[in-house]
C-alpha cells in the first residue's frame, strides 16, 4: 500500500535538535525530549492488520523506546499521577502482530491524557477509524498532542491532542483538549485541516 507522505514543518517553539524521529515496523513517531512526550505519530491501519484468527496478546507493558532509552525511560514519573499513558497510535491498530502490538507501548508513542479525554472520545475515534479501515480497505492517520499545561514529574502535560484520517479522498481532522471532563460527542472535535496546522505550526 502506498503511504501517505507527510511533510513535517517543526514547530518554531521547538528547536529541531529537541525532536527526534524513530521508525518502528507499524508507526513512526516525532518525540520531543524537551516534552517527553511525541508532537507527531503517523501510520497506517488496513483491513488485513484488524481482521485474524488469533489476535495478538496485549500485556500492557509500557517500556522506554529502544532507540530513545534515555528520553523515554519515564515509567516512574507516570505513577500515581492521575494521568494515563494515552497510546497515540492505538494498540487496536496493531491486534494482528505481536510485535507491532509490543512496540505500541513505547513511551515514543504514549502522551499524559487525563481518563476523559483517553477512555472518552479519543478512544471513541480509535473505534470509529478502525471501522473505516475494515469498509475501505485501509487508511492513514497522523496524530499528536502539543502544549504544556504543566508536568508529571519531567513529563509535560500536553493542552491539546489532535488526529487527522485520511481514506480515499477525505480527511477527517479532530482536536481534543486534554482535560478531565469527558465530552458528551465526537463531532463537537471535528475541525478543518488547515486549523490543526495554525495549532501545531506542522506542515501537513
Amino acid at each position: 500500500m502506498m503511504r501517505w507522505v507527510w511533510l513535517l514543518l517543526i514547530a518554531t517553539s521547538l528547536p529541531a535538535q529537541d525532536t527526534v524521529r524513530v521508525k518502528h515496523a507499524n508507526y513512526q513517531s516525532v518525540f520531543s525530549r524537551s516534552l517527553r512526550y511525541p508532537i507527531l505519530v503517523e501510520w497506517s491501519t488496513t483491513r488485513r492488520e484488524l481482521q485474524c484468527s488469533i489476535p495478538a496478546r496485549r500485556t500492557d507493558k509500557f517500556l522506554p523506546d529502544p532507540y530513545l532509552q534515555k528520553d523515554s525511560d519515564i515509567n516512574n514519573d507516570y505513577i500515581r499521577s492521575g494521568f494515563d499513558r494515552g497510546h497515540i497510535s492505538p494498540a487496536g491498530d496493531s491486534r494482528c502482530n505481536q510485535r507491532d502490538m509490543d512496540e505500541s507501548f513505547y513511551y515514543t508513542n504514549m502522551a499524559p491524557q487525563y481518563p476523559g479525554l483517553n477512555r472518552g472520545q479519543w478512544k471513541n475515534l480509535e473505534e470509529w477509524t478502525r471501522i473505516l479501515a475494515v469498509e475501505n480497505d485501509s487508511l492513514n492517520i497522523m496524530a499528536g498532542c502539543i502544549g504544556e499545561a504543566g508536568r508529571i514529574n519531567r513529563v509535560a502535560i500536553p493542552t491539546h491532542c489532535w488526529k487527522v484520517i485520511k481514506v480515499k479522498n477525505e480527511v477527517h481532522a479532530y482536536v481534543f483538549p486534554n482535560v478531565p471532563q469527558r465530552t458528551a460527542t465526537l463531532q463537537q472535535h471535528k475541525v478543518s485541516l488547515d486549523s490543526i496546522r495554525i495549532l501545531t505550526k506542522l506542515k501537513l
